[in-house]
């Protein structure tokens, strides 16, 4: 459900988003959790869609090495096919068998995919590893695993949408439930309001919320003095593709074509001759996300063509000192001491 849906059609669908409200927290509630004897930080959202927790995993894990620790990330491994549980590997069908994200993280951290988190952890647990924390790719309404500590990642822009509950809305749950799980939150980009507007999701959740909330903004990890003026062909197959094609347009490009796939959808040869063509007529480079990049290196029987002459635009999370260093204490207090902070009743925004 898109968040500026008409009124009366999130009317019609809200006995069903009670339905399907009621059925997680049913579960999450009925389900005895299994605990690791590795601590266990959770990275996930209050919303279907992404709002950047791969990066924010991605970053957690670059503090912790930095600090001598030793991080796994495990992950579900959305759009791969491999049930799991098993080791993320390089392989010529590597984007087909565990998904874009999963790539994504092998590259800071080892990575296990696996849909049934339990089996995961337990793979872990019996790797002879040295392992400081399991970092969880999303999971966040998944009862499975008991967690240590749980980051709820929000889209700055997009916020909470219209605060309903899929179908009628973006959210998992209902919220006054998912703030109860949660020891964080990360706004990413946040919005200023202007003059008169009412204040921005980051401003709202900081005065609702009685745990942390910081801010983390999106920054290219790039050099891109090739995109000043150049002609481009952008194509993604992200959760929100006009984030990065905006991105381009600001960066200094001109974009001849922007092409959008489905959030984790993998190219077909007919697609990659597609954009190959479209790139030789307008003699553009063919631009895309790191996430896109590594799905196609990991794609057999793509035209070579396509994959030399496509480049990613790479982006990393930049967050501020002050909050940096209550991130940094988060990690530190679970990582080091072993236990789970008690949760505070969520009051409603």
């Amino acid at each position: 459900m898109r968040d500026g849906a008409p009124r009366v059609l999130v009317r019609l669908l809200l006995p069903l988003a009670r339905v399907y409200g009621g059925r997680v927290e049913r579960r999450f509630h009925s389900e005895q959790p299994y605990r690791s004897r590795f601590p266990v930080i959770c990275v996930g959202n209050f919303t279907a869609g992404g709002t950047g927790k791969t990066p924010l995993a991605i970053l957690i894990a670059k503090l912790m090495s930095a600090r001598g620790g030793s991080p796994v990330f495990l992950t579900r491994g959305y759009g791969g096919h491999e049930r799991g549980p098993v080791w993320v590997e390089e392989s010529a069908n590597a984007a087909w068998r565990f998904g874009d994200e999963p790539l994504l993280l092998a590259r800071v951290a080892p990575t296990v995919v696996s849909r049934d988190r339990r089996l995961g952890v337990q793979m872990i647990e019996n790797s002879g590893h040295s392992v400081t924390a399991v970092i969880m790719d999303d999971g966040l309404q998944n009862p499975a695993i008991a967690k240590d500590l749980s980051i709820a990642v929000v889209d700055g822009m997009r916020g909470l949408g219209n605060g309903e509950v899929i179908p009628a809305g973006p959210l998992r749950a209902p919220i006054e439930f998912q703030l109860g799980l949660v020891d964080a939150i990360v706004v990413r980009d946040p919005q200023p309001a202007g003059d008169g507007e009412a204040p921005d999701i980051h401003a709202r959740l900081k005065r609702s919320f009685p745990g942390p909330v910081l801010a983390v903004h999106t920054k290219v990890d790039d050099v891109t003095d090739w995109l000043s003026g150049a002609p481009v062909v952008a194509f993604a197959g992200i959760a929100n593709p006009d984030r990065f094609f905006s991105l381009l347009k600001a960066l200094g490009a001109h974009v001849a074509h922007c092409i959008a796939f489905r959030d984790h959808q993998m190219l077909s040869r007919r697609d990659a001759r597609r954009l190959l063509k479209l790139a030789q007529q307008e003699g553009a480079r063919l631009v895309t996300t790191e996430k896109d990049w590594v799905r196609l290196h990991g794609t057999p029987r793509l035209p070579q063509a396509f994959v030399e002459l496509a480049r990613p635009l790479a982006i990393k999370l930049k967050i501020e000192e002050r909050d940096l260093e209550r991130l940094v204490s988060l990690i530190e207090a679970v990582v080091h001491l072993g236990y789970p902070r008690p949760r505070k009743r969520p009051p409603q925004i």
